[in-house]
């Protein structure tokens, strides 16, 4: 009964990565679930996760597993389906037979990625994040943009915490019809609005205020990865799909930039990091996350949210700092499973400013503006 659950979790992300353009993905889960049904290589593989519940997100560390492989250099017939390896993924049903007899021969390896938890902080995320924090900037109406401390929860490789040195565009790429950012920038996020444009709001801000002063850049994860570290930098790519060309190419701007840029990540659950920290005068602290409140347990996001709050009542004006919280999380609205973005600073509501692709990019304006039935 456990094999046959853990198989009918890989159907659902299969079923997912079809929804969001990855036919590869989708393909190779789908027979990875029967071969787990079959008592295939693949049972042996997701073993250790029998039992585990779906945020545990056993189908990407299944294919994180063997997308190592296939960078390392061990699975060269699979590499030939691996955009990111040189190959293309035209053909995905030709995909299994590679995959599967990688995951045969490699189980230790696969074994041991199998626990550690998959790293999906995505770099386009950066797009809703931004744009949050332009948007809180002006809502703030001092007379010029207060410094910004930018911490992340969940943070991975700490590299959105660079996000304020991206350059994000819409429209054509060649004469976009809106930019923000530094047009040198090794990370560019193009296609990041549907419409060519943002909001009238977002667009607002990020006219007001074309730069941001980031004195601070500091996250936390219970797994953190160094970027420029080569085994922690594999973990990164490993879990980029394969089939989103553009994904990688982001990611490794933003290992490039990291080089240059210092944050600091520190081996931490989201509450106790939270709970260390304080506000500063004069200084906007944000608080900000994206796609990862699904890996949190219920009774650790408590904790989170008793911080949160603590952080929102001390913060009283300029003399105290200000403080704000922004995410980028699937959300229900009404019956609906949605990627939105939401604000709250200080004491004030939150409010949804937008909602997306969930790689973060594509973005579009949202119909509601409350999460609030």
């Amino acid at each position: 009964m456990t094999r046959a659950r853990t198989a009918d979790l890989l159907d659902t992300q299969a079923r997912a990565c079809a929804e969001m353009d990855s036919p590869l993905y989708a393909t190779l889960l789908t027979r990875a679930a029967q071969d787990v049904r079959d008592g295939g290589p693949c049972a042996d593989a997701v073993a250790p996760l029998e039992g585990a519940p779906g945020p545990a997100a056993v189908g990407l560390r299944l294919m994180g597993a063997v997308h190592a492989l296939v960078l390392l250099g061990e699975a060269p017939d699979l590499a030939a389906h691996y955009s990111t390896a040189g190959g293309t993924a035209d053909d995905p049903d030709a995909a299994w037979e590679p995959f599967r007899r990688a995951v045969a021969d490699h189980p230790e390896h696969i074994t041991a990625w199998m626990r550690r938890p998959p790293q999906t902080n995505e770099v386009g995320r950066a797009n809703m994040l931004i744009s949050g924090l332009l948007v809180t900037v002006t809502a703030l109406a001092t007379p010029e943009p207060p410094p910004v401390r930018l911490l992340e929860l969940g943070t991975s490789g700490g590299l959105n915490l660079r996000a304020d040195r991206f350059r994000v565009t819409a429209g054509d790429p060649a004469t976009p019809r809106f930019s923000w950012g530094d047009p040198d920038s090794p990370v560019v996020l193009d296609g990041a609005w549907r419409d060519g444009t943002p909001p009238p709001r977002i667009a607002d801000a990020a006219a007001r205020v074309p730069a941001l002063d980031v004195v601070e850049r500091l996250g936390c994860d219970v797994d953190p990865l160094d970027p420029l570290d080569p085994a922690d930098a594999l973990a990164l790519r490993a879990y980029v799909w394969p089939d989103h060309p553009a994904r990688p190419t982001r990611l490794s701007g933003a290992i490039d930039l990291a080089r240059r840029l210092p944050a600091r990540v520190l081996g931490q659950a989201a509450a106790d990091f939270l709970a260390g920290t304080d506000l500063r005068p004069g200084t906007l602290t944000v608080v900000w996350h994206s796609v990862m409140r699904q890996y949190v347990p219920p009774a650790e996001w408590a904790r989170v949210e008793t911080e949160l709050a603590r952080l929102r009542t001390a913060a009283t004006g300029p003399q105290t700092g200000w403080f704000a919280h922004l995410a980028f999380e699937p959300r229900r609205i009404g019956d609906t499973h949605r990627f939105v973005l939401t604000a709250r600073l200080g004491d004030g509501p939150e409010e949804v400013l937008a909602e997306a692709h969930p790689w973060g990019l594509d973005a579009r304006a949202c119909e509601v503006t409350s999460l609030t039935p």
